[in-house]
């Protein structure tokens, strides 16, 4: 995985119709023009998912009216708790922020097709479960091409820089 987002090996994205936090369709083809800021994660993660999406959120407060060239995307990846609280989720972060859910079975062919990795982890204990992920932030260009990923944990000061390249 981690070759193939380094060197592009292959496709990563790709067309993908889901459901927002409002109930809309959306479809990637309506991002086109923009540049995508793409996360998959979840809203009961208990620590990478708000940390990186608050970095995002930071870095994109400090780019201004110049954040507007940018559409931040926040992927569930478990859309089976998700999908009732993703809209009071993401308002905690940057206004702008789309949240899609699907069926389990779309989600995963979207994820697939990032080359994102995720994995239900089930505790035993407690009944719950966890879902392991790779907590990477695509970059996709205006026409949906791959740009690049920015690593899980990279501070909203490195990311303000590496977004700036592609204004």
């Amino acid at each position: 995985m981690m070759d193939d987002l380094m060197f592009a090996r292959g496709p990563i994205g790709g067309p993908f119709t889901l459901t927002d936090q409002h109930g809309n369709m959306r479809s990637s083809a309506e991002f086109r023009g923009k540049l995508m800021i793409v996360y998959f994660g979840y809203t009961f993660c208990p620590d990478v998912c708000p940390t990186d999406l608050m970095a995002i959120t930071q870095a994109l407060d400090a780019l201004g009216p110049k954040a507007e060239r940018f559409q931040p995307i926040f992927i569930t990846i478990d859309p089976e708790r998700d999908t009732e609280v993703l809209a009071e989720y993401l308002k905690s972060f940057y206004p702008s922020f789309i949240g899609l859910t699907g069926s389990s079975d779309t989600i995963r062919q979207v994820a697939n097709s990032y080359k994102a990795y995720y994995r239900k982890v089930d505790d035993k204990r407690s009944g719950e479960y966890a879902i392991d992920h790779a907590g990477v932030i695509y970059l996709m260009g205006r026409n949906s091409e791959y740009l690049g990923f920015v690593p899980p944990q990279t501070g909203p000061d490195r990311l303000i820089e590496i977004l700036r390249k592609y204004l």
